[in-house]
């Protein structure tokens, strides 16, 4: 039998397991901590161990044994939290991570990282309360002891005695029922774990048994649904039965049962670990009114579920498959468009029908591959704090906007540009504490998060409280590092210096900043992703790094032009509107740059046909059509021969099955099996401007005079 997706299961579950682990760490109040957030963390350690025992991953199992040992103690009040403690655990959870890891891989974790861990998670126990962990099954492995995983016997299965010693748990509360869960048919290690797990889940009173039907009898608060789902973990649910103790016991198998014998007074060596604490009265009293909403799982558990785990590689194909069906749906459009609506009536409404399901059945499943921002967000608590710590800084992290959607494949992609802006808004932007409070400033600083959608795009913010960007700063370094820099530059301009490659204001290089290396990279990235980055900033008030995405890359809403004998594409979500230019608007820049006024702005002029070299097209600016678009957070006119109309259109990546083209962002198929170029409005203005060699700071001056009435054309040498 192949364990393969049940492997894959396990992994895909404990990684969510220990991502929830983190956030509630992160979380703690260190003061008064939540029992609830304590709770949950000690269930995802208890989950983790208990999957890993299934499969026989002994040292992760070992490792959160030992860990959830110490958990439980913290949540019983018998271990004070401190921020060492925390950071012990948060250590610990990466170890998890990386043992995870080395079996995902199909190898074995390191073992000297596990010795290390076990000494560390021991020394704690020893110092804070006077006694050791018990070990995975029992045996605690020694702080001075390297031969600790070959000493765990959890992993070793033992035969299970008819009746065995359970030592006394913590008392279930007075409200809580008296359960008996019977195992069928299970085997003596898959038993033993699961009598563990019922060991968290409350009291247990008795059990026994012989290896056709096991069992226990349980005091617990958990109901049966609970139960259920912990014990579904490791067997299958047709393996496990739970009844009131006072209900009938099935009569099929009711003379073979031997009576379940009560808990000795003495602890066995091999004890089970300590059952949950009982939560405050306040909880308890709510708790009965609780139980009644955890009835839909078992409706779940019988065949109605709400969610699959799906491959993305499997969304992937249906997303291009979706795609195909749309290309030849425009091409049938084209087709139809033709023919005599009068006597083709019912094929002309046949068409339309299809169009608006196709239409739907993109929105579905492009919805499939939308994922929440807080899978990118939740990364970062993490880093703000360890960061914030090894620069001696105070820094709350406020997330915002957690449940705005984006394409999973952008959501992988953003990760890292975030991560490199977020750790230069903790290094350059937040000031230390002492220079906060000197200047008037809490002295915690504030970094947050944000994500929203606006038109088609997703707006991304990285927001800090801090200094912000020092512009006389920021042009000596520039022309330190020889870059053409004038004092004349807006502060827009100025702020954009700092994408320049090895660009770097840091007094000194450390592994946090300082070599001018990510910047750059952060902005070719993003634009790589078809989006762009602006910097808006205050001195003494902070500085705001907005990042604008397309919502996906795989389809479009896009606007035919055509330009000469050619037909492009441009994003619709750039397109603001369009114009016929008159001559009095038209003015003549520094070299041969124009650029067009616009309700008293002055728009850089871009001529289509000179950019991307097409023949046949129109030449006059007052003949063309002026189509005002907007690319990374400027405005500029396209001057193009005409407006074929809006129309859906699938993306191929024009680098993979071409080669990359300045100017251009991607191609697609058009209705009648041509092929048509996606435009990028930023990259041919730069094409437009490195044809016509006009530096950078010449396009932002004042006009100077009007073009000549007699200089009807526009030619960009």
């Amino acid at each position: 039998m192949d364990f393969s997706d049940f492997y894959e299961t396990f992994f895909e579950e404990a990684e969510e397991l220990l991502a929830d682990m983190e956030r509630h760490l992160l979380e703690l109040d260190l003061e008064s901590p939540d029992p609830e957030q304590l709770n949950a963390i000690f269930r995802a350690a208890h989950s983790i161990k208990g999957g890993a025992g299934t499969f026989g991953f002994d040292v992760l199992q070992q490792t959160t044994h030992l860990f959830e040992n110490l958990l439980d103690h913290t949540r019983r009040g018998e271990l004070a939290l401190r921020r060492d403690i925390v950071d012990t655990f948060l250590e610990t959870k990466d170890m998890l991570n990386d043992q995870l890891d080395a079996y995902r891989q199909g190898g074995e974790p390191d073992p000297e990282a596990f010795e290390r861990i076990c000494k560390v998670l021991q020394q704690i126990a020893l110092d804070e309360m006077g006694q050791g962990l018990e070990g995975a099954g029992g045996a605690a492995p020694e702080a001075t002891a390297p031969q600790a995983p070959a000493e765990a016997p959890a992993a070793e299965p033992r035969p299970e005695p008819p009746v065995e010693s359970v030592p006394p748990a913590a008392p279930a509360p007075a409200e809580g029922a008296n359960l008996v869960v019977a195992l069928l048919k299970v085997g003596d290690k898959d038993r033993e774990l699961l009598i563990e797990e019922l060991g968290h889940l409350g009291e247990i009173k008795g059990q026994g048994g012989d290896a056709e039907r096991y069992e226990v009898s349980l005091a617990t608060e958990s109901d049966r649904d609970e139960i259920e789902a912990v014990m579904c973990f490791i067997v299958e649910a047709e393996q496990v039965e739970v009844r009131e103790a006072s209900a009938p016991q099935p009569s099929a198998s009711a003379e073979a049962e031997p009576p379940i014998a009560a808990p000795s007074e003495t602890a066995s060596a091999k004890t089970t670990p300590p059952a949950v604490v009982a939560p405050a009265k306040a909880a308890d009293s709510a708790k009965p009114a609780a139980k009644p909403a955890a009835k839909p799982k078992a409706a779940a558990k019988g065949g109605e579920t709400t969610s699959i785990r799906v491959p993305v590689n499997k969304v992937d194909q249906i997303i291009n498959l979706v795609g195909e069906l749309i290309i030849t749906q425009s091409m049938l459009d084209q087709t139809v468009s033709e023919l005599d609506n009068v006597s083709n009536g019912a094929l002309v409404n046949g068409m339309s029908l299809l169009q608006r399901n196709a239409r739907d059945l993109q929105e579905s499943v492009m919805s499939i591959r939308m994922v929440p921002m807080d899978y990118v967000f939740s990364r970062f608590p993490r880093l703000v704090r360890d960061l914030a710590k090894k620069l001696d800084k105070d820094v709350e992290l406020v997330t915002e906007g957690e449940s705005t959607e984006l394409d999973k494949s952008l959501t992988e992609r953003i990760i890292d540009p975030l991560t490199h802006l977020v750790r230069n808004s903790l290094d350059h932007g937040i000031e230390s504490p002492e220079a906060r409070e000197a200047a008037g400033k809490p002295r915690t600083g504030r970094l947050t998060l944000s994500a929203q959608h606006q038109g088609g795009n997703i707006l991304i913010e990285v927001i800090d409280d801090g200094a912000g960007l020092n512009r006389d700063k920021l042009l000596a370094k520039a022309r330190e590092n020889g870059l053409s820099v004038s004092d004349a530059m807006s502060d827009d301009e100025v702020w954009q210096l700092i994408f320049a490659p090895g660009f770097s204001t840091a007094q000194e290089v450390s592994d946090v900043s300082g070599r001018g290396v990510g910047m750059d990279v952060v902005k070719r990235n993003i634009q790589e992703m078809g989006g762009h980055v602006e910097i808006l900033s205050r001195p003494g008030q902070g500085t705001t790094t907005r990042i604008v995405l397309p919502l996906t890359l795989a389809i479009l809403d896009g606007m035919s032009i055509k330009v000469g004998g050619e037909v492009f594409i441009l994003p619709l979500s750039a397109v603001l509107e369009s114009l016929q230019p008159r001559q009095e608007d038209l003015y003549a820049m520094a070299g041969d740059d124009v650029v067009l006024k616009v309700r008293d702005e002055y728009l850089p002029v871009v001529a289509v046909h000179q950019a991307l070299d097409v023949a046949g097209a129109c030449t006059e600016p007052t003949q063309c059509i002026a189509v005002i678009v907007q690319g990374e957070g400027r405005r500029y006119a396209l001057l193009v021969d005409d407006l074929l109309g809006q129309q859906q259109v699938v993306v191929k990546n024009l680098e993979t099955n071409y080669r990359k083209v300045p100017g251009v962002s991607a191609a697609t198929i058009l209705g009648d099996g041509s092929v048509a170029l996606i435009l990028d409005i930023a990259g041919l203005h730069r094409l437009n401007q490195s044809k016509q060699q006009v530096g950078y700071e010449q396009r932002r001056h004042a006009p100077t005079h009007h073009l000549p009435q007699t200089e009807k054309e526009v030619e960009p040498s």
